[in-house]
């Protein structure tokens, strides 16, 4: 497929579509399926930090492996279509694992069938993790790189960092609401359906970026690619970005897990408690900001270089999370600086996945995404939740009983804290990546 400097209709369709709805399943993964498992399944913040670790640990292997699967056969479609069709009908899957459906099916008292009805989410959380990661991690994003270039990937980058802000708040909006009057199971089912129409809707509007594209290498020889020493050397600003991008997702993982928790267990609300969009203001107030900065910000970022615009974005990000421990109970204050810290983070994914386009080699992006979901979500997904469970664990001081009778501890602001100071440690290899830009910037300027 030939790569024009312009994106066509037809891909930004696409790539808006696949993204956004691609989003939309993971913002209610990420978070609904971690307030589904603490408020309706009887789990605690352990059983959270368990789940996003099994999720993230199932998505790196699926992306690897399904990734180099994708390149070796020379096709992205039917993973990108065929996955999407699957991912959603998991969801729906969702709506009957309760502990009130296993003590129909075992006979056993409700409350003894929490232990079990936590360990089938996390279990089926795996499988739909397996769906997601096939489609979106690993095909989706080996596309978006087959089809852009460097010269139009900032305004790819930026489409894909507004469209989690946006799919984040529309979940929190429509799901958080719906799940409240009609329950979990019929919000599933709906956002179920949605996933699995946009998967048949590829069929008939997605083109394969793989044809005409053959490897002679073995399909273990594509599997193994981007552990080789040779590769590591010969793409050393990869890895480089990768570092980066490792520090600023095991950072993100810290606090978003226990986000949506959080506002609802323990900010003061105030008056905002008694309706249903006491959790949805802060997300409008983010997204406002996000894309007012990523509008103004998109049309510089390539004139200024990533390398000068890399430091201040990073310190955005572990400022605003700083700032969000002090804030405590204070709804506004809380709003104000989780604005800040959101808008630093998408700040930096656009840049750090930008980076990690531009230095993929175009013939390998398939075999090298099972790489990045090692520092995009393998790592960060282990540590980071179990950071965050050790930290709420040791300074916890109220708990919350669910409907079981279960007393669980409520996150506490120290998580943002303990965020902020990991995040910090992305200036170190920061240095490094900023010379790799500065390499790439004058290269391009040569060949201009």
């Amino acid at each position: 497929m030939e790569k024009s400097t312009k994106l066509s209709k037809s891909l930004l369709l696409n790539i808006i579509l696949f993204g956004f709805m691609g989003q939309v399943a993971w913002a209610v993964e990420n978070n609904f399926f971690n307030m589904y498992l603490f408020n309706r399944v009887g789990g605690n913040e352990y059983d959270i930090a368990n789940m996003v670790a099994a999720s993230a640990v199932t998505a790196m292997l699926s992306s690897l492996f399904m990734g180099s699967l994708s390149d070796k056969l020379n096709k992205r479609k039917i993973f990108i279509c065929g996955g999407y069709i699957l991912w959603g009908i998991t969801v729906m899957s969702f709506a009957f694992i309760t502990p009130e459906t296993v003590s129909k099916i075992t006979g056993n008292p409700v409350v003894a069938c929490i232990p079990v009805a936590v360990t089938l989410v996390i279990v089926m959380d795996c499988v739909m993790t397996f769906m997601g990661s096939t489609s979106n991690d690993a095909a989706f994003n080996a596309w978006v790189t087959d089809v852009t270039n460097p010269s139009n990937r900032t305004l790819t980058e930026t489409i894909l960092a507004i469209v989690p802000v946006l799919a984040l708040v529309v979940v929190t909006a429509a799901f958080g609401s719906l799940s409240g009057i009609f329950g979990y199971g019929p919000c599933f089912i709906g956002l179920g359906v949605l996933v699995t129409i946009c998967g048949v809707v590829g069929i008939f509007t997605i083109k394969d970026s793989r044809n005409g594209i053959k490897t002679s290498a073995s399909f273990f020889e594509c599997l193994t690619y981007g552990f080789r020493p040779s590769v590591i050397k010969g793409n050393k600003s990869l890895y480089i970005a990768l570092v980066c991008m490792g520090i600023f997702s095991i950072s993100s993982q810290v606090f978003f897990p226990y986000l949506f928790i959080y506002i609802q267990h323990y900010v003061d609300m105030g008056t905002l408690s008694s309706t249903p969009i006491y959790i949805i203001i802060p997300c409008v107030i983010a997204l406002i900001g996000v894309i007012l900065l990523l509008v103004k910000l998109y049309t510089s970022i390539d004139k200024v270089g990533k390398a000068k615009i890399a430091f201040p974005c990073s310190a955005i990000f572990v400022i605003g999370l700083a700032l969000v421990h002090f804030a405590g109970k204070n709804f506004w204050f809380f709003a104000v600086t989780i604005l800040l810290g959101l808008a630093g983070y998408a700040l930096l994914m656009i840049l750090l996945n930008a980076a990690i386009r531009d230095f993929t080699p175009e013939d390998k992006a398939g075999q090298l995404q099972g790489i990045r979901m090692i520092f995009s979500v393998l790592l960060p997904m282990i540590i980071g939740p179990r950071v965050a469970a050790t930290v709420i664990d040791r300074f916890a001081v109220d708990t919350y009983v669910n409907e079981y009778g279960t007393a669980v501890n409520i996150p506490v602001p120290h998580i943002y804290l303990a965020s902020a100071l990991i995040g910090v440690t992305i200036f170190i290899p920061l240095v490094f990546l900023a010379r790799e830009f500065k390499k790439s910037d004058s290269a391009k300027s040569a060949k201009q």
